[in-house]
C-alpha cells in the first residue's frame, strides 16, 4: 500500500521559514516525479514545485526564489524549504508522487501552513 505522509506544517509569521517533508512508503521512489501542491482556503489546488528523478525542478512563479524542492532517494523523502513566507502562502500543502511510465499518481493527506501578517 502506497502512503505519502507530509509533515512540517504549522503557524509562522510573515518573513519566516518552514520546511515540509513528505515520506513515501510502499513504493519505489527514485524513478518517480515528486511534487508539492497547495490549496488556499476557498481556492483550487495549484502546483507549487516539482522535481524529477534526475533532479530537474520547476516552480510556480509565485514561489520562485523563495521555495526550494529537494529529494533524498535513500530516505524516500521529498522536501519543500519555504523561506520569506507571505500570508498568501497560507494553504494546505499536499505531496504528490507520479509514476513516470503510466502517470498513475498518489496524494498525501496534506499539512496546513498558516502565515500570519
Amino acid at each position: 500500500q502506497v502512503q505519502l505522509v507530509e509533515s512540517g506544517g504549522g503557524l509562522v509569521q510573515a518573513g519566516g521559514s518552514l520546511r515540509l517533508s513528505c515520506a513515501v512508503s510502499g513504493s519505489i521512489f527514485n524513478t518517480h516525479v515528486m511534487s508539492w501542491y497547495r490549496q488556499p482556503p476557498g481556492k483550487q489546488r495549484e502546483l507549487v514545485a516539482a522535481i524529477a528523478s534526475g533532479g530537474n525542478t520547476n516552480y510556480a512563479d509565485s514561489v520562485k526564489g523563495r521555495f526550494t524542492i529537494s529529494r533524498d532517494d535513500a530516505k524516500k523523502t521529498v522536501y519543500l524549504q519555504m523561506n520569506s513566507l507571505k500570508p498568501e502562502d497560507t494553504a494546505v500543502y499536499y505531496c504528490k508522487m507520479t509514476r513516470t511510465w503510466d502517470n498513475i499518481y498518489y496524494w498525501g493527506k496534506g499539512t496546513l501552513v498558516t502565515v500570519s501578517s
